[in-house]
């Protein structure tokens, strides 16, 4: 479990495919006190650490997450969102992350306005219910609350910290994010589809 609180980022500085899966190694200055088998999340993706080499480790997606995710996309020098687990003694800063990604996103507009940023999100009409004015949400790792929600897009605001110190600060019209909806909001919606189905 995560809190959408970037921790730091790494950069990928090498990318192995093997077979359907494949492996990254991403450099940051957290990697030296990972622990193999730690979780991690990765710009929104919840990632087993593998292996670990000096100022570097080794994370594998399978195919479903390649699927789900825009992990296809990283190649040497993409710029990765890190946040360790949530402890139990912590405070949520955030909200609750999982690190499983629902869906991919499409940036359709980056609008600098004096000294914040705004990006316009298209995401599947199918997540559509889970997408609420002033709702939490996680894109690419980052707890975000949205706004201007539409049926099949949302926007959210970065403050110059966020935009300094995450991904965020490369992603242009075009781009693809790992989006991840609030996890409240999926057991909610679940419990009254079940139940409107007993009713009829």
């Amino acid at each position: 479990m995560f809190t959408g609180i970037i921790e730091t980022t790494g950069t990928v500085i090498d990318v192995v495919a093997d077979g359907s899966n494949r492996s990254f190694w991403i450099e940051s200055p957290l990697s030296n006190e990972f622990k193999v088998d730690q979780s991690v999340c990765h710009s929104g993706v919840c990632l087993t650490v593998e292996e670990i080499k000096g100022s570097a480790h080794r994370v594998t997606a399978i195919n479903e997450t390649l699927k789900k995710s825009n992990l296809k996309k990283w190649a040497a020098g993409t710029l990765v969102n890190l946040e360790r687990c949530l402890t139990v003694n912590g405070r949520l800063d955030g909200h609750f992350v999982q690190g499983h990604v629902d869906t991919k996103g499409k940036c359709l507009v980056r609008k600098e306005k004096k000294g914040s940023w705004e990006f316009v999100i298209e995401f599947p009409k199918k997540f559509a219910e889970l997408a609420i004015e002033k709702g939490s949400i996680c894109v690419n790792g980052i707890s975000l609350t949205i706004f201007n929600v539409k049926k099949n897009r949302f926007t959210v605001a970065i403050i110059p910290y966020t935009f300094e110190h995450t991904d965020v600060k490369g992603i242009v019209p075009g781009d693809w994010v790992n989006v991840e909806f609030d996890l409240l909001g999926k057991y909610i919606l679940r419990h009254q589809q079940l139940s409107s189905r007993q009713i009829v």
